[in-house]
């Protein structure tokens, strides 16, 4: 036998009934707390996740009892009421109750044609909806008579009975219907997608429909259905938004302006008293409700029905605007403004994006490596990509995969798009630092730099054609798409200096050129974290000067090359002292493997060649003798300049001079030289005493004294297990989890794309770990690390400087650690200070 639910399964919606957005949903909530308004909210009765859960399974209520809550002849409306609304739900069912009896009833009140087209649309809706059926069999342009006696007979046959005229039975289709989608397989992935749990409940609300005969049905101008918001969805601004259709003259597609315009009718204008009420109660929902409210609302015969409210869907930029507004206006705290913004979405305020409102076409889909978006014309090599900005042309630089060599083109271009690649790969992480929109790991795409040509989805784009990237949202778009222009204003201002007043975390951000300093800078950056000091060595005269140092036979021919660099380098770091203005940079000596420096193809052999006087036998010998199997774990980093030591002591004396030069100009500054990829403390030793001795050098040179720390960049395994041994001669470790993460999975962060979306959707991973910090794994090795390096020398200076830095979850881990600071890419400075001020509030309720 089926289960009868009791009488009290059900809440009537009143001022103080049991409702609660946890056991009833938002809209449930919602609606209560407009009925405490007192605005004019139709009759609502709520069924709880419970009681919507038994249905599913086959349950049933008294709904007798519902009705007569209900007058005789009242049509109804079902709508979800999960607990959060963009966990979404079933789509509502509106009209419930007409049948035969309510259409002759309604044609001898208001006429056959809107007793007819109120019917077919519950019996489209119903069958649809309800009964599931094909909506292709119901499709009707103009409702007739005779289209809804071909729906009523369509139904029957589908379903071998007449269509329902009982609105108990018709109640009850619907309410199974709804419970049991909500609980099927595609709709619970699609909400555990947005962030829902396994378990989460639905709610139903059922609601007289406004003046009982449908929505905007009725006999005069004051009759129609709306919906009011008063900011504009984009840029936060008070406006007056939305739609009016009224049944004036039973013209389904009259929409009328809801303020006052030259183009046409307003509701303003037909219906000022009903419009000032709106504006009214608009005003009061931001101050009772403290948000910025969309209003649903009905008018019949003039009287204004307010059927439900939601939170006004916004952009980014509109909702820093809507938050910091109203904690200056005194609605919500300062704290609250802050909790309510998604760390993330600040990114999206610092470059262009694609605009909401177009409709592109999708040429494919990859990782969204860097934010932003930009229009330009195909380019496939890094020298196409500058002749391009030489001619003030945008351009999109696609590559398969970029390599060094393609800095210069990235630099160029207005955005990257790559075929391979993961969120650590060479073109995620520039593309981050420049600021350059990113998609990489574009599988479904191919690009054939040869040909010049990129294939897509059926469409092949040749060099030169319009293409847009997103790489907010991972895309690549055919043609031109309009874009929306950044919005730094002094909302945004305004909200980072509440952040800053809150936070307990340094931020510093990852700077290789003095361009990029500037914009740490705009961004309030507490100084640079990460100097890469190799992407300095790839503008031409200085390629031309390494590759000599490379292909040198002697030490005194490397010196020569190098003391030519020297000045190059000198200049570059008393720029970003300059830029600073006394924070503190942390420059990371050299690391990549001198292959990187060489060119790859044939045609550039024979270039280096002519530039050094050399055989062409003889430079490609040597660039094959610089080869190696696995460069990334071979002759790079501190291993460099232990065996090459002459770089080390360039740059070293760089630093130092710069430092003089800076300080003489009335900006002290005390540099921090970084050790990279160090395994051993004997590395640390090596390389501290060459420093030391340079430093006495150039102390000695210019009789003044200044001071510097030196620390190591941790990204081995053996570093963070051996903290303690290491931090004996480092005033600081920085953890770079990206070689970290790299070298504790065995995972090769430029390879890892083609088969990590795999891993995740399989449960091997739970999420990626170069775009997620491993707590459990490399989490541990910080952990270790951290403990080990400040048990051996307790004023130790903890950091994070991998892509990690700017993550809210890592930032809380680190913070959690007791980490002085994190850095991350320039760009991601304001999410990090953001994300630190709110763990900061939550932590303290």
């Amino acid at each position: 036998m089926p289960k009868y639910l009791t009488l009290t399964d059900y809440a009537l919606i009143t001022n103080s009934a049991p409702i609660k957005r946890q056991t009833h949903g938002w809209r449930a909530k919602c609606l209560q707390r407009l009925v405490r308004l007192d605005m004019p909210v139709p009759l609502t009765i709520a069924l709880s996740f419970g009681v919507v859960r038994e249905i599913a399974t086959g349950a049933q209520m008294n709904l007798r009892h519902l009705l007569g809550h209900f007058p005789e002849g009242q049509l109804l409306s079902v709508r979800p009421s999960a607990e959060l609304p963009q966990w979404g739900g079933p789509a509502a069912v509106l009209n419930i109750g007409m049948n035969d009896a309510m259409h002759e009833k309604l044609s001898a009140s208001h006429g056959e044609d809107v007793a007819t087209a109120l019917y077919l649309r519950f019996v489209q809706s119903f069958a649809q909806h309800v009964a599931r059926l094909d909506p292709d069999m119901f499709d009707v342009d103009v409702p007739t008579r005779a289209a809804l006696d071909a729906a009523l007979r369509a139904y029957e046959d589908e379903m071998e009975d007449p269509f329902p005229q009982s609105v108990a039975q018709q109640l009850a289709d619907v309410l199974r219907s709804m419970a049991r989608a909500w609980e099927g397989t595609s709709a619970r992935l699609l909400r555990q997608a947005k962030g829902a749990p396994v378990d989460a409940g639905l709610g139903l609300v059922v609601q007289a429909m406004a003046g009982g005969m449908g929505v905007g049905y009725g006999t005069t101008d004051e009759c129609g259905v709306g919906m009011i918001r008063f900011i504009d969805t984009t840029t936060g601004a008070p406006q007056v938004m939305g739609r009016f259709r009224p049944d004036r003259e039973r013209q389904d597609d009259e929409v009328l302006f809801l303020t006052k315009d030259a183009r046409g009718p307003s509701l303003e204008e037909r219906s000022p008293d009903a419009f000032a009420q709106l504006l009214e109660y608009g005003a009061n929902a931001r101050k009772r409700l403290r948000e910025e409210m969309e209003i649903e609302f009905t008018l019949e015969d003039g009287k204004l029905w307010i059927l439900d409210a939601v939170t006004v869907p916004r952009s980014s930029r509109a909702a820093v605007r809507v938050v910091v507004d109203l904690a200056n206006d005194g609605v919500i705290l300062r704290d609250e403004a802050l909790s309510r913004i998604a760390p993330k979405a600040l990114g999206e305020l610092l470059h262009r994006q694609v605009d909401t409102k177009a409709r592109p076409t999708v040429l494919g889909r990859g990782i969204a490596a860097s934010p932003g978006a930009a229009v330009g014309r195909l380019v496939f090599t890094s020298a196409a990509a500058q002749a391009s900005a030489a001619r003030d042309e945008p351009c999109i630089l696609a590559r398969r995969e970029t390599t060094p060599e393609d800095i210069r083109g990235m630099h160029a271009a207005s955005a990257v798009l790559t075929e391979r690649g993961g969120m650590t790969s060479h073109a995620a992480v520039i593309g981050r630092g420049l600021g350059v929109p990113c998609v990489v790991g574009a599988s479904q795409i191919t690009i054939d730099a040869r040909r010049k040509i990129l294939r897509s989805n059926g469409h092949t784009l040749a060099e030169g054609d319009l293409i847009t990237i997103d790489g907010t949202n991972g895309l690549a778009l055919a043609g031109e798409v309009a874009l929306l222009e950044p919005a730094l204003d002094d909302r945004f201002t305004t909200l980072l200096d509440w952040a800053d007043a809150r936070r307990d975390i340094g931020i510093r951000a990852n700077a290789d050129t003095p361009a990029d300093a500037r914009i740490a800078r705009e961004f309030r950056a507490q100084g640079i974290g990460l100097c890469r000091t190799e992407h300095m060595f790839f503008e031409e005269d200085r390629l031309t000067l390494m590759r000599e140092m490379i292909f040198a036979d002697t030490s005194e021919d490397r010196r020569d090359a190098l003391d030519r660099l020297l000045p190059m380098q000198r200049a570059d770091f008393i720029d970003l002292f300059e830029i600073m203005q006394g924070q503190p940079v942390c420059i990371r000596l050299f690391d990549p493997p001198l292959h990187e420096f060489l060119p790859h193809s044939r045609e550039g052999m024979r270039f280096l060649a002519d530039a050094l006087d050399k055989p062409l036998s003889e430079i490609t010998r040597r660039a094959e003798a610089l080869a190696e199997f696995n460069p990334m774990l071979g002759m790079r980093g501190v291993r460099l300049g232990i065996t090459i030591p002459e770089i080390y002591e360039m740059q070293a004396r760089a630093i130092f001079e710069a430092t003089i030069e800076v300080t003489r100009r009335g900006a002290p500054i005390v540099p921090e030289i970084m050790i990279p990829l160090v395994s051993a403390m004997r590395e640390v030793e090596l390389v501290k005493s060459r420093i030391d001795a340079c430093a006495a050098q150039v102390r000695g040179r210019a009789g003044v004294d200044f001071d510097y720390k030196l620390g190591v960049m941790v990204e081995t395994p053996r570093a963070a297990l051996r903290a303690d041994d290491i931090a004996q001669h480092a005033a600081f470790l920085s953890f770079g989890t990206n070689d970290l993460t790299q070298m504790t999975y065995g995972l090769s962060r430029d390879d890892a794309g083609r088969f990590m979306s795999d891993y995740v959707q399989q449960g091997v991973f739970a999420e990626d770990p170069f775009h997620t910090l491993d707590e459990d794994g490399v989490g541990e090795l910080l952990r270790l690390g951290a403990a080990r390096g400040r048990k051996s020398r307790d004023d130790l200076t903890l950091s994070i400087c991998g892509e990690h830095g700017g993550s809210p979850e890592a930032i809380r881990f680190c913070r959690d650690l007791g980490f002085d600071y994190v850095s991350c890419s320039p760009f991601r400075v304001p999410v990090a200070r953001l994300a630190a001020a709110q763990l900061v509030i939550a932590e303290q309720g």
